[in-house]
């Protein structure tokens, strides 16, 4: 078992646990980060800057438990030589089982709080990385394209339907599914070209 595998997600585990401690509360990141995007962004209001900072705290959540499973699933495929799913699937319990174990730990420190809403951010950020890992970031952009194209097609009738029997107008409602339906056309016969027949 080689250490450089392993070394790095055990140290960004003890970074996450040093960030759910005093040092990444609200109020002391709010000293450096708001001044900051205050700076990049000077026309937005006090309650704006409030609301960017606490998306910024959230998409933090998100980008740490990505790394921490991408560091647990180069472990596994490289030290271990586990097959992609298989580590992945490992890498994403590991980061949700820490996930889990983070917000227990802020509970008791008096300037953080427990929240499921945090894990629950924690684990799409650990599950995008291994679906990115498993599958191939062009297999998942293909995928989330699809169903896009297909939400596009189906609420798009959905709400004209809906629009038509209250007698609201659509306006540019009328473009969606129609667009949709032609870039699903366009997907398909792509694929298939680019598919060698058997």
């Amino acid at each position: 078992m080689r250490l450089k595998h392993w070394l790095p997600p055990v140290l960004w585990m003890a970074l996450i646990v040093t960030m759910s401690s005093d040092v990444g509360s609200a109020e002391h990141t709010e000293h450096w980060l708001v001044p900051l995007l205050r700076l990049l962004a000077p026309w937005a209001t006090p309650i704006q800057i409030e609301a960017l900072h606490g998306l910024v705290r959230k998409a933090a959540h998100l980008t740490e438990y990505a790394v921490l499973a991408s560091l647990w699933y180069r472990a596994f495929t490289r030290g271990r030589g586990l097959a992609p799913r298989a580590a992945a699937a490992t890498a994403f319990a590991i980061s949700l089982t820490w996930a889990i174990l983070d917000e227990i730990h802020q509970s008791f420190v008096p300037s953080r709080t427990a929240s499921a809403r945090d894990v629950a951010i924690d684990g799409i950020g650990a599950l995008l990385a291994m679906l990115v890992a498993a599958l191939g970031w062009r297999a998942v952009v293909d995928r989330v394209t699809a169903i896009l194209l297909w939400t596009a097609l189906i609420g798009g009738i959905a709400f004209l339907t809906l629009n038509s029997l209250t007698d609201i107008p659509s306006g540019l409602l009328w473009l969606t599914p129609p667009l949709a339906a032609i870039l699903l056309l366009a997907r398909t016969l792509y694929t298939r070209r680019r598919t060698p027949h058997e």
